[in-house]
């Protein structure tokens, strides 16, 4: 009977909480589709910026933030796209005034907050004003920053001022401790992708090449905030190795702000500029509802159109997921962009570290395929790297940002011997029978012979050698001189201009131009579309209740050692050949 009362208890329970979920889910749905009212920019309006937030190539509209709903998911990710077409809208905009940049500390790679800085500088052409007010600003933050008219910085916070830095963690001791042994199969000097399996340090291949490529990207930011604040470049480096620039006070003194001051005395300054009068508010907008306001008549012909196809993520086979590129799906998509006529020339942007070798080169096969029919452009956002260059080297012409990370043309294989850690620590043990001597290869379960590691290893070179034949082919370069570029080794996107491995430095407008020049469209005659579309936000709003919060569980129960779960997730994806750059390269 008891039993009986328990699932009657939670039977009912479970009603009452489906009832209670439902309820919000119609709220929601309600709000979303009830009012068809289109939002009015007023005039003497601002558009406000808000850098502090995860910053994606194309946005996620959360429909439940809004509203408070549980399990709604995480909060709405801005899109790079929405952040470019509103500040280009902006700059022509009479009832926009200027811009209110908040970018303390912005969720984004550098190169990603090329683009925008780019845009801002363009967006100044229209003699507008760009303020920002920031509690402190990190060297990622203080980038953007840079490019503002005023900028205030609040007198009890601080700069970030001491230059850029790269750490890897490594497991090699865990491993030992745990008994487990990782077998690691590579090519290339600089592929140190899988050092953190095998040393508990960096190699000097690893260091040189990481020396060089955060030089490389600390060159194009100190050189473009001189320009902007008018600070020569080597004081710059000066002040930086002296931690001169530590206080509001000596920020103010070195000219990296122009005023000290608190939110509000920015507000009483810019109720000032626009001419407003003190006891009303400012008229702020958001860049979503602005986009959702701003007069919008697309231009140019419908039959004629650049299709953008946005690859983001760690490469994968099968259809992938939120944060992969799944190579099926990749494919479906790229063909129906090719088939369809009205779609004149591709833009592949390109933002992955890479991933499976296999799903690499399925891509590429029909990034291929397609650029026999029409111009394939490849445009690299933060990182285009290993699996990454692989999908734009089959294109036409290679764009990339000075600070995007490329390169890593290498190849690795990695299989992890669990059969000490099974045995000793778990009492586990193995036993199987087979037709053949090497039926059960490869195996986790016992230690492979030496011919068996060796027909792994072969593998893997033959896997390299395709890579770079094939890099050669699209480069238009001698295998040789291809091979002294690859190695694993990464280049920032300044330094693979110069060895050839990319042909123009720019963003994803400067590689939608160019592949509207070789499908000889005019300036204005064409429309650009990105792929895969944005979700209807009824889709969003399924996605969210019904998606997985796996991994907001899984941070809110590790708690600091939550991005090292989801290092070992990544980890066990990380079967068969892998074409994959140095793992979880973040340079701050």
């Amino acid at each position: 009977m008891l039993q009986f009362l328990k699932y009657v208890l939670a039977t009912f329970v479970g009603l009452i909480l489906f009832v209670f979920l439902s309820f919000f889910i119609i709220g929601a749905i309600g709000a979303l589709f009830s009012s068809d009212e289109k939002v009015v920019i007023s005039e003497k309006s601002v558009l406000r910026l808000d850098l502090n937030q995860p910053i994606k190539e194309v946005g996620v509209d959360n429909p439940l933030s809004e509203f408070g709903i549980p399990f709604s998911g995480e909060e709405t990710v801005v899109g790079l796209k929405d952040i470019l077409d509103a500040l280009k809208s902006a700059q022509n905009d009479d009832k926009i005034k200027g811009i209110y940049l908040k970018t303390e500390g912005p969720d984004a790679g550098w190169a990603t907050l090329e683009e925008i800085r780019n845009q801002l500088l363009e967006f100044k052409k229209s003699k507008k004003f760009i303020v920002t007010y920031g509690e402190s600003y990190s060297e990622k933050g203080y980038y953007i920053a840079s490019v503002a008219d005023k900028i205030y910085l609040n007198p009890a916070g601080g700069i970030e001022w001491n230059g850029l830095s790269a750490e890897y963690s490594f497991f090699k001791g865990t491993f030992d401790k745990l008994e487990i042994k990782p077998l690691v199969f590579r090519v290339g000097e600089f592929k140190s992708a899988i050092e953190m399996f095998s040393r508990q340090d960096m190699s000097e291949a690893s260091k040189k090449q990481s020396i060089e490529l955060i030089s490389a990207i600390n060159n194009n930011f100190l050189k473009n905030i001189s320009a902007s604040r008018h600070i020569p470049v080597d004081e710059l480096k000066n002040l930086a190795d002296s931690l001169a620039v530590e206080n509001p006070k000596s920020a103010l003194k070195y000219k990296f702000v122009t005023h000290l001051g608190y939110q509000d005395e920015l507000e009483t300054a810019l109720k000032k500029e626009l001419k407003v009068e003190t006891d009303k508010s400012i008229t702020y907008v958001g860049v979503s509802k602005y986009l959702d306001g701003a007069s919008s008549v697309e231009k140019g012909d419908f039959n004629k159109r650049i299709g953008v196809l946005v690859a983001e993520g760690e490469i994968t086979s099968g259809d992938g997921g939120d944060g992969n590129i799944g190579s099926d799906k990749f494919v479906k998509e790229l063909k129906e962009i090719r088939e369809n006529d009205k779609i004149k020339a591709v833009v592949i942007r390109i933002n992955s570290p890479g991933g499976s070798a296999l799903a690499s080169d399925v891509m590429w096969r029909e990034i291929q395929l397609t650029a026999k029919k029409k111009p394939v452009i490849a445009s690299m956002s933060d990182v285009a790297a290993s699996g990454g260059y692989y999908m734009a080297m089959g294109c036409n012409t290679i764009v990339a940002q000075p600070n995007t990370i490329t390169g890593s043309i290498g190849i690795f294989g990695l299989i992890f011997n669990v059969t000490d850690f099974m045995n000793n620590k778990l009492g586990i043990t193995f036993d199987g029978v087979g037709t053949s001597p090497h039926a059960d290869w490869p195996t986790a379960t016992r230690e492979m012979t030496e011919f068996e590691k060796s027909m792994i290893q072969k593998s893997v070179n033959e896997g390299y050698e395709t890579f770079t034949r094939k890099a050669a082919e699209g480069r238009k370069m001698p295998v040789e001189k291809l091979k002294s570029l690859a190695q694993g080794r990464v280049w920032s996107g300044v330094e693979a201009k110069q060895n050839g491995l990319v042909d123009v430095l720019g963003g994803v407008d400067d590689a939608i131009k160019i592949a509207a020049k070789a499908a000889k469209l005019q300036e204005g005659d064409y429309r650009v579309r990105f792929y895969p579309e944005k979700k209807r936000p009824l889709d969003e709003l399924i996605g969210k209740v019904m998606g997985d919060n796996e991994e907001k569980a899984t941070n809110k129960a590790m708690g600091d050692l939550a991005p090292y779960v989801k290092m070992y997730k990544k980890l066990m994806n990380m079967g068969g050949m892998q074409t994959r750059m140095p793992f979880e390269l973040v340079i701050r």
